[in-house]
């Protein structure tokens, strides 16, 4: 399931992606160390591949814009050509 442009454009900066991947991974470890309880984990577990899948893997990378950037003007009185 891919992210709508409205998600896209808040998971923009990287490190929004990074802090839900460890909020995440944070997560999954307490439930596996802490509680022990394998539904939870397993829900968590998966979000948490999911997660690094679409903000790792198939997050749309940002393309370069081709802008020409104009030449500055020459100051007021000066043409351009050298004497």
């Amino acid at each position: 399931m891919a992210l709508k442009q409205s998600d896209l454009n808040w998971f923009r900066p990287l490190w929004r992606r990074v802090a839900v991947v460890l909020f995440l991974a944070l997560w999954l470890g307490w439930e596996l160390l802490w509680s022990g309880d394998m539904f939870w984990a397993l829900l968590v577990g998966a979000a948490l591949a999911y997660s690094l899948y679409n903000f790792f893997y198939a997050f749309p990378k940002e393309e370069p814009t081709n802008e020409q950037i104009p030449p500055p003007n020459p100051p007021e009185g000066d043409d351009g050509s050298r004497p």
